[in-house]
């Protein structure tokens, strides 16, 4: 029997041991109060029941007596006790209160249990010893003492967990599962230490002890998921740092699109300096329509630049020109002022008169105007699919759309994974029409298995420069 009972105890040491390692690795991460408060109870509780180990196998003594009884018996229920304190109170001087008595009535009870005597040690043998059959005056009363307000404080634990559970959130939850573990194996231990049971249950109860810290530290008390979640996206694209069981994550930015070579219309409305060369801006397809109405500016231009090859829009009605007379052809002295729109089959060597060049610098865009850009993040391998979808909706946009004026799809020469759509609408109205459309419904429905991420950004036109896009020859 002794050896089961000595097998029992070095195992209960060995989990005590286990639950003290992983409270000590908690506290790197959080520091708190409970965590400290129950490190100590575990390693009060692998000490002891080491000691009871070795007193089964070659006999109690006098310090091995009193090890039992100082880490067993009262180290462990006390801080058992305060730690739930420390877990369940939400006030800083009961906190506080809480580690001073408890400070303050370890070092007191230490020292009496180390300079107190033990009676008749002779008489111990492989069994577990009586504590009131050893102990002198002292030690006794300061036993009731301890025991007392360890299940005083438990009870009491149970009851204000309990209480908050009932209207409060998952934290409570926690707390009420780690109070329902700890507190009954606590006020279990105790009941063993003040009554004679045999050896062996005070040892299981004093293993319970350390299973159930142990079991606190790995589950109820754990980190949450979600916050393990987001410290793995933290290294992608997102900083969200936590302090404690109720920190609130920080709030998150949208992500900023990069810049992404528009052409002169987009480097215009930033107040940048256009791309010297549009070619270079990387791979692209869009329309703009170039079918005789100014798609900014809202009035239909007259003479031969509304012929612009492919990009003529014979579907789309346009008002008969007004006659007027050619200006007389001026030799070019110098480099053209840039007054507005130049269309294809427009005379250059024809300079503008200065009421003419006022006239185009002070025209604005329509107020009316809609303009969405729009950046997705595609997956990796998507790229193809995704572009030719983009070049049918784009085509489909040119072929039934008249009201939308701008619908161009751009890669990103820095970030491969990108795409950028940028479309400008005459008004809201007929950026409602284009959501309506069959082929923008399929673009939103079968891009969805290709993109990560989308940033949507809302646009008003204040300034702009816009030509018909140069088309492949080949």
């Amino acid at each position: 029997m002794e050896i089961l009972v000595a097998v029992l105890a070095f195992a209960g040491a060995l989990l005590a041991a286990i639950a003290t390692v992983a409270l000590v690795r908690r506290i790197a991460e959080e520091t708190e109060g409970w965590l400290v408060a129950w490190v100590v109870a575990a390693a009060a509780l692998c000490v002891a029941l080491g000691t009871v180990g070795v007193g089964y196998l070659v006999g109690f003594g006098t310090w091995t007596f009193k090890i039992y009884q100082l880490t067993g018996s009262f180290i462990a229920p006390l801080w058992l006790a305060i730690g739930l304190i420390q877990l369940l109170a939400t006030k800083v001087p009961a906190k506080f209160a809480a580690w001073l008595f408890c400070i303050a009535f370890t070092v007191v009870g230490t020292v009496i249990f180390l300079l107190d005597p033990v009676l008749a040690p002779e008489s111990m043998g492989k069994a577990l010893p009586a504590a009131s059959a050893h102990w002198s005056f002292a030690v006794p009363y300061l036993l009731v003492g301890v025991h007392a307000i360890a299940v005083l404080i438990m009870l009491g634990a149970m009851l204000v967990a309990g209480l908050r559970w009932r209207s409060g959130d998952d934290l409570d939850t926690d707390n009420l599962h780690a109070t329902l573990v700890i507190a009954p194996s606590g006020i279990a231990l105790v009941g063993a230490l003040r009554f004679t049971v045999p050896g062996v249950f005070t040892t299981a109860l004093l293993l319970v002890a350390a299973a159930a810290v142990w079991y606190c530290v790995l589950r109820p008390l754990a980190p949450y998921d979600d916050e393990e979640e987001e410290s793995a996206i933290k290294d992608e694209q997102w900083d969200r740092p936590s302090t404690g069981r109720r920190a609130a994550p920080e709030p998150v930015a949208p992500a900023q699109p990069r810049r992404s070579g528009l052409g002169d219309l987009v480097a215009e409305y930033r107040g940048e300096a256009p791309q010297p060369n549009p070619f270079e801006a990387g791979p692209a397809t869009g329309y703009i329509m170039a079918n005789g109405a100014d798609p900014l500016y809202g009035a239909p231009q007259t003479g031969p630049q509304h012929q612009t090859g492919s990009h003529s829009r014979p579907d789309y009605p346009m008002p008969t020109p007004m006659p007027t007379p050619a200006p007389p052809p001026m030799p070019v002295t110098g480099a053209m002022p840039a007054t507005g729109v130049v269309y294809p089959g427009a005379d250059l060597s024809y300079t503008p008169q200065p009421h003419q060049q006022a006239q185009a610098a002070s025209s604005r865009p329509s107020p009316s105007i809609y303009g969405l850009l729009t950046v997705f993040t595609i997956m990796d391998g998507s790229g193809d699919v995704f572009d030719r979808l983009a070049d049918e909706t784009v085509e489909a946009v040119r072929r039934g759309e008249p009201d939308t004026l701008i619908y161009a799809c751009h890669a990103v020469k820095s970030a491969p994974l990108q795409r950028i759509v940028y479309e400008l609408y005459r008004d809201e109205v007929a950026y409602t029409d284009h959501q309506r459309q069959p082929h923008v419904e399929r673009f939103v429905n079968e891009r969805q298995m290709m993109v990560l991420a989308t940033n949507v950004i809302e646009l008003n036109v204040q300034a702009a420069k816009v030509v018909p896009l140069p088309t492949a020859l080949f």
